[in-house]
């Protein structure tokens, strides 16, 4: 029986994989599409909006991380997880993947049981928090959560979703230092298995985006949103 709302693109362009993986994706209940290429998986992402796409990064014509920068440009997929599917373990593919807006890893090959608990736990929708507010104004920023927009001086800015998050619980509670423990909990959630340098690299890329100097590295500690 399939899981009703939860939608997920599968690609990659060794049938094997697409046959093991999306057996035991449908087995779970979950509602699958899937794409043997780069292209086609971008068509079928605008056509069918899934909740996850797990993207093989290594394919002929144009590779995952090609496919993941060019999903990122279209604004109904702001907020779709992606997660790479990849034998590689180089940091360099890993800081790669990241950059062009990818959430996770599942690093090939992988048992049945671990996936799906990997694909449960990237699908897993933390309880909202009703006592927050759906907007939260610091100096020329406005955390937009309703809509998952950043607004800057009145422009949207559109963030990856993780990006989004984690600069949402920073500016949460200004001047609060955010271990890297905490943050891991709240933005990816304690039993996502996420490499060490995930954290410095949304990071990195919050700041670039926004030209923030106020996001603080507390060495040895984690992160503040100083105001």
């Amino acid at each position: 029986m399939e899981k009703p709302g939860y939608k997920i693109l599968l690609v990659d362009d060794e049938p094997d994989i697409l046959e093991f993986v999306g057996y035991n994706i449908k087995k779970e209940g979950y509602s699958l599409i899937t794409a043997n290429n780069g292209k086609d998986a971008i068509q079928l992402a605008k056509k069918e909006l899934p909740d996850l796409i797990i993207l093989d990064i290594m394919m002929p014509g144009m590779d995952g991380i090609e496919v993941c920068t060019e999903l990122r440009k279209f604004p109904k997929l702001k907020s779709t997880l992606i997660a790479f599917l990849t034998a590689r373990g180089e940091d360099f593919s890993q800081i790669a993947g990241l950059d062009a807006g990818g959430d996770d890893y599942i690093t090939k090959p992988i048992k049945p049981r671990v996936l799906i608990s990997r694909v449960n736990a990237l699908l897993r929708r933390r309880p909202e928090d009703k006592t927050r507010d759906q907007k939260t104004t610091i100096g020329n920023l406005v955390i937009d959560r309703e809509r998952y927009m950043i607004v800057k001086n009145g422009q949207d800015i559109a963030f990856p979703r993780k990006e989004f998050e984690l600069l949402s619980l920073l500016t949460s509670k200004p001047n609060k230092v955010y271990s890297r423990e905490e943050i891991f909990e709240e933005v990816w959630g304690d039993d996502v298995i996420v490499g060490d340098r995930t954290i410095d690299v949304h990071i990195r890329r919050i700041r670039e985006r926004l030209n923030d100097e106020n996001i603080k590295t507390i060495k040895g500690v984690g992160y503040k949103y100083e105001v």
